[in-house]
């Protein structure tokens, strides 16, 4: 989801590599989950977040969807998932009871960011804090390749921008193709990143996996 607004209105002006240390770390706030709640339809969810998902708590694309843990809405012109808000709570669907994350080894790469977010380049992205998001104020410094805990952070940072990459091509080509193509390109990356199994039992064969299909999709429609 793309925001266009002033980088400096949002955070502290700087911008981060992984390897650098940010007031990022709310863990001493025991319980407080406010960044779980009233998110609406923006927790948007990519392919990999999906295979987390598959792979930690055994549930795939399809039974998240009829669950309600899941829905889909249209992003930049792409029909995309994002986590479904408990309608009586207004709350993560995967928030317990204690106000912890139930799915926390396996939560959307979004949750794993929070309170940071990414600024895109044209040659990769950088990280940048969001300060007005987070209620705690006194956040503990943490490097954020510890805060985000993905292993093998550069592949993960490599497919991020391969994805993002990817969106602003569909994007692009939904301008110029017929209301029919529009439709078959939408369904089609719908069907092919998302509702389409992952076998991989690792995040390197999810990678090699994802790169064949990202080539494959790419090829037919001529990105």
């Amino acid at each position: 989801m793309k925001r266009n607004i002033d980088l400096n209105e949002i955070s502290d002006g700087r911008l981060y590599s992984s390897g650098d240390m940010v007031k990022a770390d709310c863990r001493g706030c025991e319980g407080c989950s406010e960044c779980c709640r009233g998110m609406g339809s923006s927790i948007i969810l990519d392919p990999i977040d999906i295979w987390r998902m598959q792979k930690g708590i055994g549930e795939g694309f399809q039974t998240l969807l009829e669950e309600n843990r899941i829905e889909l809405n249209i992003v930049d012109g792409l029909v995309l998932p994002n986590l479904k808000m408990d309608t009586e709570r207004e709350v993560c669907p995967f928030l317990d009871g204690r106000g912890r994350c139930s799915i926390h080894a396996c939560r959307p790469g979004l949750c794993r960011l929070f309170p940071l977010g990414r600024y895109y380049e044209e040659s990769g992205f950088q990280y940048f804090i969001q300060i007005h998001e987070c209620r705690k104020q006194d956040r503990g410094k943490i490097k954020i390749k510890k805060w985000l805990g993905i292993p093998n952070l550069k592949a993960y940072e490599n497919y991020i921008m391969e994805w993002h990459s990817f969106l602003n091509q569909c994007e692009n080509a939904l301008d110029i193709l017929s209301e029919e193509n529009v439709r078959i390109l939408t369904l089609y990356v719908l069907r092919r990143f998302y509702e389409t199994a992952y076998m991989a039992a690792d995040e390197n064969g999810f990678y090699e996996e994802f790169a064949a299909r990202l080539g494959e999709v790419k090829e037919k429609f001529g990105f």
